[in-house]
Parts: structure tokens; sequence; C-alpha cells
């Protein structure tokens, strides 16, 4: 049933769980930031008296940074993968499973794995990228934005004899925003340490107006970092299209860019099973900003498959997901629940030359972003460092560091 009140001034429900001998049955579509935060908190809380049921089509977690990692040589890919067979938590069953359609009326899910509904089914499948959406982005360039790209890029960057690399940005929005200027910046040290700068070049092109338009001082510290190292940046510059052949990115204004390497990031979009469901307006899945919840009773979506307003990154998936955990835990125990999403996060930005920063960020409903830079230090690789262990620990039960 549906119990509709209001919440700080907006309409919100409160989930009344049906009765069932096997308990609350709640689904879990995507098994990243949201989905593994969600089955730990549900887990945490309830134990075995909940069943819930994590859907991914992959065998395992990798966090985005990681892909970095392992682009640049500091790791490799099995060390960074965390498998979901290893997830061992009270009331929480994972299935490896390709899902070929939605029903959010019904909260019923069809997959090659079979068929699955719930009471309460979250969507936290996130954003796909689609370089065929861009001419000529699939023959001649290197996406670095999924696992297999950025571990394929590994590759060719360590084979890489020297030239002009250009990290280019089809359109936006995009996950992670930070990572195009830390690639640039990653990029330039890798040319650095093999001797290869004299003969090469680094450009970043990207559609934004700034690195990171919410926080100024962390905009200022990119720029001054690619001043420094002489990395050419283009803001407010979308890649129209890639000539394989001649090796030339052409904008959307038309001017042409020569490279002889090029990094993609490709436009993002949902995936085709959430772009058939009726979930989405306007290309994703609009929200409640406080709560997650969809237009749809008892299914909510969190992170980059959403148009909620926040950066398409994991550390407002996870803020997200907290949020709807708290919904969930307190509908089922009959307590009524003031928990809101607040659009706070904080990401770690590489700076290269051994250093990070520390970038929060509030993208608050209804107010304009805004965000501060702490670093960048070799302190907060630390920190960085940090942040991913915990995670792994809270998430798979076991000790880890990035590299």
């Amino acid at each position: 049933s549906r119990v509709v009140r209001e919440v700080h001034g907006h309409e919100a429900w409160r989930w009344e769980p049906s009765e069932r001998e096997c308990g609350v049955k709640v689904l879990l579509l995507g098994a990243g930031f949201g989905g593994l935060e969600l089955a730990s908190a549900l887990s945490e809380e309830f134990g075995d008296e909940i069943d819930v049921t994590l859907i991914d089509r992959s065998d395992g977690f990798v966090f985005g940074f990681s892909k970095l990692d392992v682009m640049f040589g500091r790791t490799t890919a099995e060390a960074v993968r965390h498998r979901y067979a290893d997830i061992v938590k009270p009331g929480v069953r994972f299935v490896q499973a390709t899902i070929s359609s939605i029903d959010p009326e019904a909260r019923r899910v069809t997959t090659d794995a079979g068929d699955f509904e719930a009471d309460v089914m979250v969507v936290a499948l996130g954003a796909e990228v689609d370089p065929s959406a861009t001419p000529g982005m699939a023959e001649g360039a290197i996406e670095f934005y999924t696992n297999a790209g950025a571990f394929a890029a590994r590759d060719v960057l360590k084979s890489f004899e020297g030239g002009h690399v250009v990290v280019g940005v089809a359109s936006a929005p995009y996950k992670c925003p930070p990572a195009p200027s830390e690639t640039a910046l990653m990029v330039h040290d890798m040319l650095a340490e093999r001797g290869l700068s004299a003969t090469s070049k680094v450009s970043l092109v990207m559609p934004l107006p700034a690195p990171i338009p919410p926080s100024p001082d962390a905009s200022a510290a990119l720029l001054k970092a690619f001043a420094e190292r002489g990395i050419d940046f283009h803001p407010s510059t979308m890649i129209a299209s890639i000539d394989p052949e001649r090796k030339v990115a052409v904008t959307a204004k038309g001017e042409e860019i020569p490279f002889d390497l090029f990094l993609a990031v490709p436009k993002h979009r949902v995936p085709q099973v959430v772009a058939e469901s009726g979930l989405c307006v306007d290309g994703w899945i609009p929200v409640d900003p406080y709560t997650l919840e969809t237009r749809f009773a008892g299914v909510y979506a969190v992170g980059d498959v959403t148009s909620v307003g926040t950066p398409k990154a994991g550390v407002f998936t996870e803020g997200q997901a907290v949020v709807v955990g708290r919904w969930i835990i307190d509908a089922v125990r009959g307590r009524q629940t003031e928990a809101m999403y607040d659009g706070t996060a904080a990401c770690y930005l590489e700076f290269g030359e051994h250093e990070v920063a520390r970038v929060d960020i509030v993208f608050a409903p209804g107010q304009p972003p805004h965000g501060s830079l702490s670093g960048p230090s070799e302190a907060l690789v630390t920190d960085k460092m940090k942040f991913g262990g915990l995670r792994i620990r809270r998430w798979f039960g076991r000790d880890w560091r990035p590299y």
C-alpha cells in the first residue's frame, strides 16, 4: 500500500510491505556503488529476515579510479577486480545475469537466469558509453571509460612512442567529471618518465566551461597544473566526429584537431533495457530529489541512471543508496523516516607527480552547486587508498589496497 504524507514541503511516500513467509523481498538491479551499499546496509539491519537479490551482468566490481591505476601501470586488472561470488552477507543473494526487461509497475524483471519480482526494486544500472554515437570514434579512438577499454589502453600507452595525445569528451553528462583531467595529467607524467616530453604534446578537450565547474578552486588548481605542464585545454568544446584515416578530431564548431593517439570519453546513455522500461524521461530516470523514488510505487533509482542533478559518480550514488536504504529499513520497521538526500559527496582527484586532491561538493536540490578543494598533496594519496579499502571491507568483507 502507499501512504502519502508531506516531508520537508514535498510529497513523499511510505511503503508498507506485503506479508510473506520468506520476508520482505528487495530487488537491487546493478552491483556498483549503489547496489553494493544497499545490499550491505539491508543485510546489516535485517540479516536473514530480508530477501535481497542483487543482479549484475558482470562477475565483479571495479572502482572507477582503479581503471586509471591499471591503465597507467600501477597495478593489474586482476588485482582491482572484486568478485561478487566473494560476497557473503546474510539475506543477500548475488545473481550474475543479463536483464532483458524491467516491469516497474509489477516490480519484476526478466533475465537469462529467470524472472524475479519483489516488494521494492532499486534500479542502479548506471550509464553506458556509446562510441558509435560519434562518427569514427569506435574506429579511430581508444575509449577508456569501460573496464575492458581502460585495461586495453594500458598496452596502447605502453607501446606509444610519442606524439600528440588528445583526451577528448564527446558530450555531457559523463561519468566521473574529473577523470578526463586526471587522464591528461597522468599521460603527461607517463611521457615525461619515458623521456618523450620533447616530442610529445597533451591536449584536453571537453564540453564543460571549466575542469570542475562547481568548484572554482579545484578548476583553478587544475588549470595551473595544465599550464605548468604545457597541457592545452579546450573548454566548452565537444567532439563531433573523428577521421581515423587522417587522424583528426572534428569539434562541433568544425575545428580540426590532429592527433597521434585519441583517448575518448564517448557519449553516455542509459542501458537499453532501462530505456525500454518506461522509467525514463528525456533519456534518464527522473526521481524525487530527496527520496530517490521514481513515479512507480516501491521503485527507486540511484546513481548514473537518473537525472537527479548530481554528477554521475560513484560517491554520489553511494550517498543516494544510503538514503534509499534508510527509507526501506524504516518502512519495514514500521517507522517514519526523515532521511533526505542532501547531494553532498567528496571525490579524490589525481594531480600527477604522486599527488592527490580532495574535492568536497554539494549539489543540494534547488540550490546552486558549490565545492571546495583540499590539496593536492602526497598525504591525500593515503586518504584515497583508505577510501577504497574501507568500502571493500564493508562490501566484500576483506582487506584491500588500490596498489
